[in-house]
């Protein structure tokens, strides 16, 4: 193996970029909101050229998307506590810390700006809504395969998720813990 070869390795100087330019959007969604940036300034903020988020995300919409699902997946991933009460009150608990931390209501208000912005926004969101109610229903089908009640992703979104989404965008926030266990015993 020559020496270029051992110095390129899966996640080199791409993952970088990728976490350069996630960061990027994260900040300025955070400074300014969303619709309020252009590709060029998430580029310069990241320190790559515009042509490398064009090549690699090809258009803000799809990079705000995947923005949103990582930080998702990273800060809320689905859990396996062996019982449906465990895992909804554990990621309950992790949603709730994501969404009232530094990068939360960011992320909330993106989500949300995409779905509308024009058709790329619409179909990104949608995109992000697709994700996310699959990752959902894993958890509640390995629950169902234990014999637990059968729910879907919407019954987790309409009764946990969506009043916590509410109380932050209004700012009515701690979300304590007794309010997400009763949010997730209602549910059930």
């Amino acid at each position: 193996m020559n020496e270029r070869q051992r110095a390129r390795r899966p996640g080199g100087r791409s993952a970088r970029v990728g976490a350069q330019v996630h960061q990027a959007v994260t900040e300025l969604i955070s400074e300014r909101g969303y619709g309020n940036f252009t590709v060029g300034e998430v580029a310069a903020r990241a320190g790559v050229a515009d042509s490398s988020v064009y090549r690699r995300w090809g258009s803000l919409e799809t990079l705000l998307s995947e923005v949103a699902l990582a930080r998702l997946n990273a800060q809320s991933p689905m859990p396996d506590t062996g019982s449906l009460v465990g895992d909804l009150r554990t990621y309950a608990a992790q949603v709730a810390r994501e969404i009232t931390g530094p990068d939360g209501p960011a992320v909330l208000h993106l989500a949300f700006a995409l779905s509308s912005s024009g058709q790329q926004g619409l179909q990104a969101s949608e995109h992000l809504r697709a994700e996310r109610t699959l990752q959902l229903q894993s958890m509640l089908d390995r629950a169902r395969d234990r014999g637990e009640p059968a729910l879907d992703a919407f019954d987790v979104l309409d009764h946990i998720l969506a009043p916590m989404y509410i109380r932050v965008l209004f700012g009515m926030v701690p979300l304590t813990p007794d309010y997400i266990d009763g949010l997730v015993d209602r549910l059930l």
